[in-house]
């Protein structure tokens, strides 16, 4: 009897059990600011794209530093070029 109903379960189509669901994508940090972002110049030299506002900050010296805060690259802050 066992052996009738596993041979019938095997028979079946595999559509029968229902479609099967993809797999949800893990989403980063950086993925869910993928809109509203701006290109800067950095003072290193390079363009970044940053999401975050650009803020002043004081600097070791007193100096103040203009940054733009969550770039692309992970960075949290990155010093810009005046």
């Amino acid at each position: 009897m066992k052996l009738l109903t596993l041979a019938l379960l095997l028979s079946l189509p595999s559509g029968w059990l229902g479609p099967r669901k993809p797999l949800a994508q893990p989403t980063s940090q950086l993925s869910k600011h993928s809109h509203g972002g701006r290109w800067y110049f950095a003072a290193s030299g390079h363009a970044i794209y940053c999401y975050g506002p650009v803020m002043t900050v004081p600097q070791a010296n007193g100096e103040l530093q203009r940054v733009a805060t969550l770039c692309r690259d992970g960075s949290p802050v990155v010093p810009l070029k005046d």
